[in-house]
């Protein structure tokens, strides 16, 4: 019996979810994902078995309804192709705020062994970026900071506080002119992953938790940056060792 054409080439993506669209589900994305494989004419490799799905594995999306400039996936294909061509297809066959941002030919390891840490911005409407400040120094000073959030093993209490590595308020004179409605505090947060997943949310949960922080209208929420995290607090984009590898070898 003939099985499915195997991978010949595997492609790393990088894609944002940007103004309205960033209420899209991993779910609706995943769909409008694999449309955008086949108005694209990719050549998507699929899994064997009576039901094959398209080979496409995602690392650490975003929750539904953030922002995010920092979204990877990786895609099998049964031929190869040109990762910048591809990129100018996929990205006009997505709706505008679903945008692919880079690609590249994967090299060997496992794309998620390079994301250890997720940068966010997270902007606070009617909030005094003093105010803020004092309750970020709250939380940093904490030992702990419980908090908790309902998973898919019930309610679960856990500490939003060992997995920050770096937390602050943005300065306003650091922002374009304008950017955002005054007082609006804007807050730079890098977290570790680890298990359960510290999100934006259950920080601010810390927020409240520790400083009685309530924002009175909803955050706003945006991920700039995922990757491994370096002892300098940067984090390294997890696609630059496989371009750097595409260097070497077109040496």
């Amino acid at each position: 019996m003939g099985g499915q054409a195997p991978v010949v080439q595997r492609i790393r993506i990088r894609y944002a979810k940007r103004g309205p669209l960033r209420f899209t589900s991993h779910r609706d994305f995943a769909r409008a994902f694999e449309r955008a494989l086949r108005r694209a004419g990719v050549p998507i490799a699929f899994s064997q078995g009576f039901t094959p799905h398209p080979k496409i594995s995602y690392a650490s999306a975003a929750p539904t309804g953030v922002g995010s400039e920092a979204e990877y996936l990786e895609i099998g294909l049964r031929a190869e192709v040109d990762p910048n061509q591809l990129r100018l297809a996929l990205d006009a066959a997505l709706s505008p705020g679903l945008d692919v941002l880079d690609a590249v030919v994967a090299d060997a390891g496992s794309l998620a062994d390079r994301i250890d840490a997720s940068r966010w911005r997270i902007e606070l409407p009617s909030v005094d970026p003093v105010v803020a400040a004092a309750a970020v120094q709250a939380f940093l000073d904490a030992g702990e900071v419980p908090v908790e959030r309902m998973t898919k093993q019930g309610r679960r209490t856990f500490d939003a506080r060992a997995a920050v590595t770096h937390f602050a308020v943005t300065e306003q004179s650091d922002l374009p002119s304008g950017a955002f409605p005054a007082p609006c505090a804007i807050i730079d947060l890098v977290v570790r992953q680890v298990t359960p997943a510290v999100r934006p949310d259950d920080v601010l949960s810390g927020l409240r938790v520790v400083a009685g922080l309530e924002p009175p209208v909803p955050p706003r929420v945006t991920r700039l940056a995922q990757g491994t995290l370096t002892a300098q607090g940067e984090i390294v984009d997890p696609l630059d060792a496989d371009r750097e590898d595409a260097a070497i070898g077109g040496r």
